[in-house]
């Protein structure tokens, strides 16, 4: 009995968290590189955050669905990260979505949608709902909240960050048997953060299992210079996917065109104490980024050129380091 409750336990304190690179280049595609979007798919529910042109095709080949609850997030009004929205919103509908679709994003995605949606009389089989943002927190649920913040770039930016709830700590057998409480529908209750009445009694979790374990923390840059404001605001992520436009020999065009090295990448996520680092968004000059990934080992050791198509399940931190082979050992399968 104890073996099946603490499994049970387990899987009710751990949901999947998946991350996806839809597509990974900057400004314009290549023969290998669709333009930039990112993806999380958390249980069933998807969060894009920005919607390079063909994104509908690189979720098809991912597999990752056109109904399942979704959030996109527009980082910006340049073309590379938004002309694939509208693509997107019509196949949605020739393929009968019938979710509400979520999309949220600066000052103009509202009226770049409802303009372009009615020249082209798209007719949408499902409600869509249009969010202009402002900094701070945009989305919040009882599992998860995502903030975004105004970065350094040439239009208004928002970089993003996806936070999970805190988890319910450690639960002690142990101390639970220690108060004669038996197996059962009681154990499942203090498994569930409630209080519970016992031979006159009140136990409370806190009785029985530790401290909450923190949840899982996704940072994602958008185009940006590096800033310390979004040093802070990437604090201690365990994924940060941050923009290497361009190599550390090209600094003074990185600084022109307000873009990122991947060096410049490599020290926000060696400040903010981020796990792993994932560079996308890379100039189309590159037809090999493992120099640009080089570059970035050399200050933060942990980190991996992306490329499209990688994805990956993020582990809780208390369970599995996230590592540079793990992530690569998933992508080869």
């Amino acid at each position: 009995m104890f073996i099946i409750y603490s499994i049970y336990f387990r899987i009710i304190n751990m949901t999947d968290l998946k991350i996806i690179l839809l597509g990974t280049s900057g400004a314009v595609p290549t023969r290998t590189r669709n333009l930039i979007s990112n993806a999380i798919i958390r249980d069933n529910e998807l969060f894009i955050f920005d919607t390079g042109e063909a994104i509908q095709q690189s979720m098809m080949k991912n597999k990752v669905g056109m109904n399942r609850p979704t959030h996109i997030f527009i980082s910006h009004m340049h073309g590379d990260h938004i002309l694939g929205l509208l693509g997107l919103v019509q196949t949605m509908s020739l393929l009968l979505r019938d979710k509400p679709l979520f999309i949220y994003g600066p000052s103009g995605v509202s009226r770049f949608l409802k303009s372009n949606i009615n020249i082209f009389n798209i007719k949408l089989n499902f409600k869509l709902i249009v969010k202009e943002i402002s900094p701070g927190l945009v989305v919040k649920t009882k599992d998860y909240k995502i903030y975004a913040k105004k970065s350094n770039h040439s239009i208004l930016n928002y970089s993003y960050i996806f936070v999970e709830s805190s988890r319910p700590g450690k639960f002690y057998v142990s101390k639970v048997k220690k108060l004669g409480i038996p197996e059962g529908s009681l154990w499942s209750k203090l498994q569930s953060g409630r209080s519970i009445r016992y031979k006159g009694r009140s136990i409370h979790p806190s009785d029985v299992m530790g401290k909450s374990r923190p949840g899982r923390k996704i940072g994602i840059s958008g185009d940006t210079r590096p800033t310390k404001s979004l040093i802070k605001f990437f604090s201690s992520c365990d994924v940060l996917i941050h923009e290497s436009t361009f190599s550390s020999d090209e600094k003074n065009l990185a600084i022109e065109r307000f873009h990122s090295t991947s060096t410049e990448a490599a020290t926000v996520a060696k400040e903010s104490s981020s796990n792993l680092l994932l560079l996308t968004h890379f100039s189309s000059r590159y037809k090999d980024t493992k120099l640009l990934e080089k570059q970035a080992c050399k200050i933060h050791r942990n980190s991996i050129a992306g490329r499209d198509s990688m994805s990956f399940i993020v582990p809780y931190s208390d369970e599995k380091r996230l590592t540079k082979s793990y992530v690569l050992a998933q992508t080869s399968r």
